[in-house]
């Protein structure tokens, strides 16, 4: 399998697309579309707010991500 010759770039993806996805639908979607690292958690987990390059954040409540961000 050769590199595609126009990779992904995360920075392009919309965030609201993923929300009202399950959670392995958004898992998969955000691989595809380039993300390194896919981090899940509960809504209003507590959690430290650095930015990462190449990390996608879902907020998953029932099998289902309910918010999305970047970072």
């Amino acid at each position: 399998m050769s590199d595609s010759p126009n990779p992904p770039n995360p920075a392009d993806d919309d965030c609201d697309a993923y929300v009202g996805l399950g959670t392995a639908e958004a898992e998969e979607r955000a691989r595809q579309h380039g993300w390194t690292t896919v981090r899940t958690l509960p809504p209003d987990a507590i959690i430290t707010m650095e930015y990462v390059v190449g990390r996608i954040n879902f907020a998953v409540k029932d099998g289902e991500v309910v918010r999305c961000w970047k970072g």
